[in-house]
């Protein structure tokens, strides 16, 4: 099974997060609408598990499936790009502005929203026939999981507050991790494994993922749990995205950016650090006159085939 080294991991994250900016919006919207889509189905499957086997933990073990057929597929969550985007700005990535890293968080939040209102709508007309009846016992599990997750942090004021950005923190920690998992290594159940353990992680401590909360919570108002939008945007979803995206760069991007990055990128025609005196003849200088191709390497590699199919 292949490795790949911290250092030249860093290379693929920097150049997976620099690709962001060359997609067209309606590709990113796109990419963005399936990830989302995935990914909460894959939620509504893990809280099936749980609430009729009665065993959180199974569903925990079984939840990263959405994650991982995302990642595999090639398409993104604001989670990941979270992480990936300002790593590739610090790297100094051809492209890569504030401006741009912006726009595709922007274009993203969009497209992973609509992706899980859609698996929320039509899961809220699985869970109750086409609203024809109450919902299933699985529908009023997630129901009840958007009430405890609005008012429950409501009623302990500020602290609620401080425990909701908290465990999104937290969230985005063990989430960016299983990002960077799937860069980890080119055998397809290597990328599995490394997505796998992070995620279920997460999903078991029962922290706030914003993509996740995009299908709960609007899938609980649809049942008829006892919140309000206003509680979902204020005691849940804002401060999740927030602590995301603070735990994605903060405890992920930068520690392996700046424990792992190169120090001294070799450009094409830079100038060594210590170049040869000019009275002494130089290894080499002597490939140049023989018209042997200069070295082209660069610090880290673009949108290469290798990295073509990978999630970024």
């Amino acid at each position: 099974m292949s490795y790949i080294q911290p250092a030249d991991l860093v290379d693929r994250l920097t150049a997976a997060g620099a690709s962001k900016v060359t997609y067209s919006a309606p590709v990113t919207l796109l990419r963005a609408f399936m990830a989302g889509a995935i990914l909460t189905l894959g939620a509504a499957f893990a809280v099936t598990v749980s609430t009729q086997t009665g065993q959180p933990l199974l569903g925990a073990l079984l939840f990263p499936v959405g994650f991982i057929m995302l990642y595999l597929l090639g398409f993104d969550l604001l989670t990941g790009v979270f992480t990936l985007m300002p790593m590739a700005l610090i790297a100094r990535r051809p492209g890569v502005s504030v401006r741009s890293i912006l726009r595709v968080w922007g274009l993203v939040f969009v497209g992973n929203f609509l992706g899980a209102f859609m698996v929320a709508v039509l899961m809220a007309i699985y869970f109750t026939y086409g609203f024809s009846s109450a919902p299933s016992p699985v529908g009023e599990a997630i129901s009840e999981i958007g009430h405890g997750r609005t008012v429950g942090y409501a009623d302990h004021g500020a602290a609620g507050m401080l425990t909701l950005f908290v465990r999104a923190v937290l969230c985005n920690w063990m989430v960016s991790t299983g990002v960077v998992g799937a860069f980890m290594t080119d055998n397809i159940l290597g990328k599995i494994a490394c997505m796998w353990m992070p995620i279920m992680l997460f999903f078991y401590m029962g922290f706030e993922h914003s993509i996740v909360n995009m299908f709960l919570f609007p899938s609980g108002l649809l049942l008829g749990a006892d919140f309000t939008l206003l509680d979902y945007l204020i005691w849940n979803e804002i401060p999740t995205v927030l602590g995301n995206l603070v735990g994605g760069v903060a405890l992920v991007g930068l520690p392996l950016l700046y424990a792992h990055g190169r120090r001294t990128p070799a450009l094409a025609g830079a100038v060594p650090a210590s170049a040869p005196s000019a009275s002494a003849p130089s290894a080499t200088a002597a490939p140049a006159a023989t018209g042997a191709p200069s070295d082209v390497t660069t610090d880290a590699p673009a949108e290469t085939p290798a990295l073509v199919g990978a999630p970024r």
